[in-house]
């Protein structure tokens, strides 16, 4: 139980940093853009939508691509219903955005965030996860709606997900 507050105030430590660094109002503006955008993967599915609507000759992949998608937020939804861990709440630590629940492990937007990265650059041939990943999971920390762990985690779960899908996708095309 000891090492578990320890890893807890070391994360909230890091969460306090990231904020003090980072929390100024147009960073706040585009963090909360971004978890609107990515909230129930719902953005994620539509740039999926769009892909298939543009890309016809690939419309089915785009198609699986976007749901699979919305299956990696499901299965961090599931993980979180099982693990329980509760959002940060630190008086060092401000909440910036509403959330859907109190549940944080792991971070449904890391998630959903880093399976259409991997999943959309198998797509559009160009590496989309440096330029998609860090700023979604910087943004969830700017906000305060999850610890270290939970982006990381939900990045890892996001790149299971994507990339087995993108496998999957590439072996029969």
């Amino acid at each position: 139980m000891l090492e578990k507050k320890a890893t807890r105030s070391a994360e909230i430590g890091v969460l306090s940093s990231v904020q003090r660094t980072l929390k100024r109002p147009a960073t706040v503006k585009i963090a909360r853009g971004m978890s609107f955008f990515g909230e129930h993967s719902a953005g994620w599915f539509a740039a999926g939508v769009l892909g298939a609507a543009v890309d016809k000759p690939r419309r089915k992949d785009w198609l699986v691509a976007a749901a699979g998608v919305v299956g990696a937020h499901a299965a961090s939804i599931a993980v979180k219903r099982v693990v329980r861990r509760p959002r940060p709440e630190d008086p060092s630590v401000e909440v910036l955005v509403g959330t859907p629940s109190r549940l944080s492990f792991p971070s449904s937007h890391a998630t959903s965030t880093t399976a259409a990265a991997v999943l959309y650059s198998g797509l559009t041939g160009r590496n989309l996860v440096p330029a998609l990943v860090p700023p979604m999971l910087a943004s969830r920390l700017v906000l305060g709606v999850h610890y270290p762990t939970d982006v990381l985690a939900g990045a890892a779960l996001g790149g299971v997900v994507g990339g087995l899908l993108r496998r999957k996708i590439h072996k029969k095309g």
